[in-house]
């Protein structure tokens, strides 16, 4: 599908486009892939990462600035919405700062994307927006929900968008991992609870989302991958099993587990051998058979969260993937 396509990441500097680019250009060979961001170091920085690359187009912009969408999506084909206030206290002490990037940039996109006839979108959302107890949570199924709808918004025009759900992205910036390590050889880790529970989602996963997404979306499906849980207190043990663990208290806006699907998601969500997805409940689409193909649908009351999965990564299997990826932590 994205074969000699042009494709559009916004956000496109970020953890996630730095690993979705390298992998789509061997995949696919598209024959575009334009990172849409706003800072310039880190355009400049990536350029040079991949050498200049002829398939690669840097445009400085903001999902705010609607003109300037406008003019970058000119003859794209696809666009990945990665751009977003992420960080949970950032988020809550510049409340209006965050509306404006995940609520208004996504409307702002939407409009564009529709005006201009991409064909598809697909935008990262998070665990944080499944029942939102903090700001950033609540923008982002604000967004969610904007994205679904606007495929009825679309109209007649071609644009179709979905939406991917990720829960902790192993190794991106601001997560776990990294700071641990960062802070190992202090002899003590922070532990929020002893309790706390994370989903543990690799970001070649999360690219492997995204374009099962592009290849299976009729228009309005929330993807969730399957993947394994683990305690935070075992992933602090993995990382410095030298250090003490010092339990510090949950901070303002987090919550003890992730949570992906809600008891409330669950009468519109169905299961896949990898996958679930929650098909979106307006104008009647969810209950049509090219969108549930052969899903299965989960009982009523379902819900999909860190503490009651079925699927826990063991000690073994996150130190591989640490060793494997000890270059590239280190770099973040």
């Amino acid at each position: 599908m994205l074969s000699n396509k042009t494709i559009l990441v916004t956000g496109g500097t970020g953890s996630f486009g730095n690993t979705f680019v390298p992998m789509t250009l061997a995949k696919y060979n598209p024959k575009k892939i334009i990172i849409f961001s706003r800072d310039e170091m880190k355009q400049w920085d990536m350029a040079k990462k991949f050498a200049n690359d002829s398939r690669l187009r840097f445009f400085i912009g903001d999902v705010r600035d609607k003109e300037r969408l406008y003019r970058a999506l000119d003859g794209v084909d696809y666009v990945v919405h990665a751009a977003a206030t992420k960080i949970v206290p950032t988020a809550e002490y510049n409340p209006f700062e965050c509306v404006k990037t995940n609520i208004n940039g996504a409307m702002n996109l939407i409009d564009a994307c529709i005006d201009k006839g991409v064909k598809g979108v697909v935008a990262l959302s998070t665990d944080k927006a499944s029942s939102p107890i903090n700001l950033y949570g609540a923008t982002k199924l604000a967004s969610d929900k904007l994205f679904v709808s606007g495929n009825a918004y679309a109209g007649e025009h071609v644009t179709r968008f979905s939406v991917v759900r990720y829960g902790n992205v192993m190794g991106s910036r601001g997560s776990v991992i990294p700071f641990f390590m960062s802070v190992k050889d202090q002899g003590v880790l922070p532990v929020t609870d002893e309790r706390m529970t994370r989903f543990m989602i690799s970001l070649e996963e999360g690219v492997d989302l995204v374009w099962h997404a592009f290849e299976d979306m009729i228009g309005g499906e929330i993807y969730v991958k399957k993947i394994p849980s683990m305690k935070v207190t075992d992933l602090a043990r993995v990382v410095a099993p030298e250090a003490r663990q010092e339990i510090i208290g949950i901070r303002p806006g987090e919550k003890l587990h992730e949570q992906m699907i809600s008891a409330e998601d669950s009468y519109y969500t169905y299961e896949y051998p990898e996958h679930f997805k929650i098909l979106p409940v307006i104008n009647g689409w969810g209950e049509t058979p090219e969108r549930i193909k052969d899903g299965k649908k989960v009982e009523e009351g379902f819900v999909y969260s860190s503490d009651n999965n079925t699927e826990w990564m063991g000690d073994a299997e996150l130190q591989a993937w640490i060793d494997a990826n000890r270059e590239k932590i280190g770099s973040i």
